[in-house]
């Protein structure tokens, strides 16, 4: 299988999206009056019908029925993109071992919900699926039911809650102690760590950030390295993305405070980051300010031509005259947005 291109299937915006999927195609007769919109587009009325099959009988019968549905040509939304791959796993039994990857095509087809019914959906994961041999063809495709199951189950739960907003870090909590346990009521152990490990992780550290905020006994240093430990918990990614941000940050503030000795700063991008990745640095830093001197050159001119009195289509014909003497075709683009928001 290729790699995704255009879908990566970040978990937490995954979560968000298909959550609020499962909500608008849920039966308008089985949600709290908190949960209903007065305002439904014909739009979300046409995915509660396509949803109505997953409400008569258990998502997970989809998987078992064998029935003719024309799984021909992708939906437009995922046209042009590929399958998340590695999800092919097994052990040396043929045993699935289940992945955050598996996952992931189940969402990368389950995220065009609305545009195809789901039955149709979980058949294009069925046809997927089929390229395991038994046993994982068959452990798969219990997993895809199973799962399935979980998310209207999710949808229920996120129904019960409504528009309820949360009072502290404490209902915080306990909400999503609710989703874990509610995930390995649906799943087994081993396939619930491995879809929802990261994101977990990633819970109890905004839990415990937004804790220490809160916490008005601690010091700014103790606060600092209380997060910092808590950070050491975060998957291997996610951390390496927040030192990576705090260092460019802080790059931010030393390249200001260095701006007249770029000799010292040069040394420290060298020192912080690496020869290659410092040089990738003093390029963007070169071509940013190659960038400033020609727009302050332009928007010179370009006020002073707003000023003549031109009429509107000698006045626009000039501003593409001045954008082309200033910029390339690509740069234009950028030059003609920013003109749009002065």
């Amino acid at each position: 299988m290729k790699p995704a291109s255009r879908h990566s299937f970040i978990v937490p915006v995954i979560i968000a999206v298909v959550i609020a999927l499962w909500l608008l195609a849920d039966g308008a007769q089985n949600r709290p009056a908190s949960a209903h919109h007065d305002d439904k587009s014909a739009d979300v009325k046409a995915k509660d019908a396509d949803f109505s099959e997953a409400r008569q009988l258990p998502p997970s019968k989809l998987v078992s029925e064998v029935s003719e549905v024309d799984v021909s040509g992708l939906p437009a939304s995922l046209a042009g993109t590929s399958e998340p791959g590695g999800w092919a796993i097994t052990d040396r039994f043929g045993n699935l071992i289940p992945t955050s990857e598996l996952r992931q095509l189940f969402e990368y087809y389950l995220s065009a919900l609305g545009e195809e019914s789901l039955s149709q959906l979980v058949a294009r994961i069925r046809l997927v699926l089929s390229a395991l041999d038994e046993p994982a063809r068959g452990q798969a495709l219990d997993t895809l039911g199973r799962y399935l199951d979980y998310k209207l189950a999710l949808s229920d739960l996120e129904a019960a809650y409504g528009e309820a907003g949360t009072s502290g870090p404490g209902e915080m909590e306990r909400r999503m102690l609710e989703i874990q346990a509610l995930r390995r009521t649906w799943l087994d152990a081993d396939t619930a760590e491995a879809f929802f490990a990261d994101e977990e992780a990633i819970d109890r550290f905004q839990l415990k950030k937004r804790s220490l905020s809160r916490d008005s006994s601690l010091t700014d240093e103790q606060r600092e390295e209380a997060l910092a430990e808590a950070e050491m918990a975060l998957p291997e990614p996610v951390r390496r993305a927040r030192q990576q941000t705090r260092k460019f940050a802080r790059y931010e503030q030393v390249r200001e405070a260095m701006a007249n000795d770029p000799e010292a700063l040069r040394a420290w991008r060298r020192q912080e980051f690496g020869e290659e990745a410092a040089q990738r640095l003093e390029n963007l830093d070169a071509e940013q300010k190659d960038w400033n001197k020609r727009w302050q050159s332009y928007a010179k001119e370009r006020d002073a031509l707003k000023a003549s009195g031109l009429a509107e289509p000698e006045r626009e014909e000039s501003l593409n005259q001045l954008r082309e003497k200033y910029f390339s075709e690509t740069e234009r683009i950028r030059a003609k947005a920013l003109d749009s928001i002065q």
